[in-house]
């Protein structure tokens, strides 16, 4: 009786190895079940507040901020960055991402002595060949890390330059005030690469010709190769190279025709903005939040509390919405288990960033302590037992 038990028990609760609590994590971040946040901290332009929810069975969504010096050297740029690594297929590239972006561009930074966008796009595309590396090599036991990829979207605030580099549909918005009316306006800063939007579409024809079939309508939602909603992204080298997309790769990924130039691109789109007294704060997040508001509605979350938990209130108010779209209250949501949660919510992830004039125009060779906080980490440590949940 007592063995068939134990054998019930282990059928249903297993240990769980994959704790991914991100180094450097600020002691000041606490965490509510799903939810890890932290209410307010100090970055080199001013405060910023930050949160993650977790949906899936795996946490699929990485995000850091760094701030203080911006390259391997102490003489500088100093300067705030920020990054949101939304992954799907698994969370290998967006963990990757999370330890090699930033290292990358501290090295670049150095080598140009400044910042630019250069460094910037140098610095995806060493990100990209690392995780490519690492596909090659895990490929003859692991084929199916070779599906797995992550959108990228950066912030980096440098001597009142704030620059935006985007991989995928996650967004970042601007809250500007309107001196006139007192409002502050929702702008967005980055140009998303989702097949839903119609340029997008027609960017991926362009490229491909030849190809009838590059972008298709499933389920009422378009596709890449009807596998994919965006068309750029770190990792994916199923549709980037044609060595990856054949057996041992399982059925549904792998493509009738032999891929003869790469379908998806790890090129982000960067623009730059000379930041104003009127600049107000950034939100950056990844797209689990704007399925639930819209950027305006975000905007005036930010505007109209004080700073302190803004990024949690955004996730809180996207979690209501997710609520309300299912019927259900939000206590209720909030009680289902990851991996079933992600049938009602994505995993989301918000860092909300507040610009002080007085410190955003001060010189970038300014020194300051170096700050990192790591969001990422709400799954359970190892000597937990979890309860099963539905995959998805």
């Amino acid at each position: 009786m007592l063995s068939g038990l134990m054998n019930l028990l282990r059928a249903c609760f297993r240990p769980r190895s994959d704790r991914y609590i991100g180094k450097g994590l600020d002691s000041g971040g606490r965490q509510d079940g799903l939810l890890w946040y932290k209410d307010i901290g100090q970055h080199f332009n001013g405060d910023f507040s930050m949160a993650v929810v977790q949906a899936n069975n795996l946490l699929e969504d990485q995000s850091q901020i760094e701030s203080g010096c911006l390259s391997t050297n102490d003489s500088g740029p100093y300067g705030t960055f920020v990054g949101i690594y939304d992954g799907h297929g698994g969370p290998e590239t967006s963990r990757y991402i999370n330890e090699h972006l930033f290292q990358h561009l501290k090295r670049f930074t150095s080598e140009q002595q400044s910042m630019s966008v250069e460094v910037i796009r140098k610095a995806f595309q060493a990100t990209e060949e690392g995780f490519l590396s690492l596909v090659t090599r895990q490929w003859p036991m692991a084929a199916q890390i070779a599906a797995v990829g992550s959108c990228c979207l950066v912030g980096l605030i440098c001597n009142g330059t704030l620059y935006i580099a985007n991989l995928g549909d996650s967004r970042a918005i601007l809250g500007r005030l309107v001196n006139v009316t007192g409002e502050v306006l929702a702008i967005q800063l980055s140009e998303e690469h989702n097949a839903a939007i119609e340029s997008v579409r027609q960017e991926l024809q362009s490229l491909h010709p030849d190809d009838s079939q590059i972008v298709v309508l499933k389920h009422n939602v378009w596709r890449v190769k009807g596998l994919i909603q965006i068309s750029r992204s770190i990792g994916d080298v199923y549709l980037k190279k044609a060595e990856f997309n054949r057996e041992p790769l399982i059925a549904k990924f792998r493509l009738r025709e032999p891929i003869k130039r790469p379908i998806l691109s790890a090129d982000p789109s960067i623009s730059v903005h000379q930041l104003q007294p009127h600049d107000q704060f950034i939100i950056f997040a990844s797209d689990g939040l704007w399925e639930h508001l819209s950027n305006q509605e975000a905007v005036d979350i930010v505007q109209n509390h004080p700073h302190s938990g803004s990024a949690k209130r955004l996730v809180k108010a996207a979690l209501q919405e997710a609520a309300k779209k299912r019927e259900m209250r939000y206590l209720d949501l909030k009680k289902i288990a990851r991996g079933v949660r992600r049938h009602f919510h994505d995993d989301i992830t918000v860092i909300v960033v507040f610009l002080d004039s007085n410190l955003v125009s001060r010189a970038s060779t300014v020194r300051s302590p170096n700050l990192s906080v790591k969001g990422g980490g709400v799954n359970l440590p190892s000597n937990i037992l979890a309860p099963c949940s539905t995959p998805t």
